[in-house]
């Protein structure tokens, strides 16, 4: 279950209420606008990655290598997205958990990622050329 849904909203109302108990109405006000506020931010940030994706063509990534190299597991799929500038080809079964998407550059390498409930779980890059390891996971640690 996904404790974040939960957690955000029930923080939202206990600011509300500390903000009524220590400084009146005049906290609640402050209080409520700054959460407004905040919701607010988050929704710009929305449109506008997804103002800049729907210009691209879908599953479009400029380096599949450079992308591969950037995501990091527990990355949310908005966050995949302000990255890629592009929204990814879906790979998987439309509303089905895990969602499968996939970036391509111009050489036909290409990053599939996995992600669960909005959460990169896994990613891995496929190289055509690449005749020693044509598979690289991201599950891997990083090189010393």
């Amino acid at each position: 279950m996904n404790f974040q849904k939960i957690i955000v909203p029930v923080a939202g109302v206990a600011v509300i209420v500390l903000a009524y108990r220590f400084y009146g109405w005049a906290g609640v006000a402050a209080a409520a606008t700054a959460l407004v506020m905040w919701l607010l931010l988050h929704f710009t940030r929305m449109m506008q990655v997804l103002k800049r994706a729907a210009n691209r063509p879908i599953g479009y990534v400029d380096s599949a290598v450079m992308l591969n190299a950037k995501l990091r597991s527990g990355m949310t799929l908005l966050h995949v997205v302000a990255m890629t500038r592009a929204l990814g080809q879906l790979q998987s079964v439309k509303d089905q958990q895990p969602e499968v998407f996939r970036w391509t550059d111009g050489s036909d390498s290409h990053v599939t990622c996995t992600f669960m409930g909005g959460k990169l779980t896994r990613h891995e890059l496929f190289r055509p050329g690449a005749t020693d390891s044509p598979r690289i996971e991201g599950a891997a640690p990083p090189a010393p």
